[in-house]
């Protein structure tokens, strides 16, 4: 079918019809011309006394144009003119998505800035903040760990209580199994197609009941795939350490278990990343965006409505003024 900006024709071949309006216009003045007469006068005095021209003289060719407009519109009628609308119907399968994030001491390290840990809470209440379609809950670790926010589309509520998180809510520590396991408890009831686990950790497990590949191993066979973040700088990091002449800054060495993080995003189909700056962590962030997408499916329906009315109706109205102009103002004396 043809289209004109919404509009379109089912039945375009009828616009051939149209030739025939050209042959009429050409039929109609051949026939005028042959029926002006010629007449021979003495004077033309009696011309420039009746020079004045009144409504009939203007309105001659009126019923003619009427008529062709009409049959203009008829094969317009014919052609049968569709206006058309496009309606989408989006389905969206969100992702569910569990943040589960270190908060030993080792986080306020001031490699980043202000620390590793303001860091990976400005830059993960971001990563929220762009994932409207999926449900995303926190889980937080250090000695031990506990679940901060179950899944949840409230994005406010989530990011406000990820804002609450600080160092000392619980027993210093590094127990990233139980970290892990405590995100794959909350994800191994979900039905969504696609979970996920992001494991953020700057140091080596040395607290919890549960060992990390053993973690793995269980997000494995509920099919949760686990990225795992070492935060950290390279070598050493500056350190706040609380002494008799109060807070100094020292350097530690950052220790991270990248083989070991390594090896549970293999397990589980996941990522390994390493954040050595805060532009670096918004990039794994990015990448981790990219990778996990939410399914969205979109269904075009082009729907057709019949606009032939306004032109057979406009025809119709052609004729009627032709022909009471016919009956009124041309009408011929007997």
């Amino acid at each position: 079918m043809y289209g004109f900006h919404d509009i379109v024709f089912s039945q375009p071949k009828f616009f051939w019809l149209l030739l025939i309006i050209p042959v009429l216009i050409a039929w109609y003045i051949f026939v005028a011309i042959r029926k002006r007469s010629t007449l021979q006068m003495s004077s033309l005095q009696a011309l420039r006394n009746s020079s004045s021209k009144g409504l009939r003289y203007y309105l001659q060719h009126a019923p003619f144009t009427l008529r062709c407009l009409a049959l203009t519109l008829f094969i317009a009628t014919l052609t049968r003119p569709q206006s058309t609308t496009k309606s989408e119907n989006i389905y969206t399968e969100g992702i569910d998505i569990t943040l589960s994030l270190d908060i030993s001491g080792s986080m306020l390290a001031r490699d980043f800035k202000p620390d590793r840990l303001q860091a990976a809470k400005d830059i993960g209440s971001q990563f929220i903040a762009e994932r409207p379609n999926d449900r995303i809950g926190l889980v937080v670790f250090a000695g031990e760990s506990f679940t901060q926010c179950p899944l949840t589309t409230d994005r406010i509520t989530l990011i406000n209580l990820l804002k609450e998180v600080e160092c000392g809510m619980i027993e210093d520590g590094t127990a990233i199994g139980n970290g892990l396991a405590t995100a794959v408890s909350r994800l191994k009831s979900s039905k969504s197609v696609s979970r996920v686990v992001i494991l953020l950790t700057d140091g080596v497990n040395n607290r919890g009941e549960i060992a990390p590949l053993t973690a793995a191993e269980i997000a494995k066979t509920y099919g949760i795939r686990v990225y795992t973040i070492g935060i950290g700088t390279i070598g050493s990091a500056p350190y706040p350490i609380m002494t008799p002449f109060g807070v100094q800054i020292q350097n530690i060495p950052v220790e991270i278990d990248e083989d070991m993080l390594r090896q549970i995003a293999e397990m589980t189909d996941g990522r390994y990343f390493r954040a050595t700056s805060n532009t670096k962590l918004i990039e794994i962030y990015n990448e981790i965006n990219k990778l996990e997408k939410a399914k969205v499916e979109v269904d075009s329906l082009m729907h057709y409505r019949e606009e032939f009315a306004p032109f057979a109706l406009l025809a119709l109205a052609c004729l009627l003024v032709e022909l009471f102009l016919r009956l009124t103002v041309l009408k011929r004396i007997p």
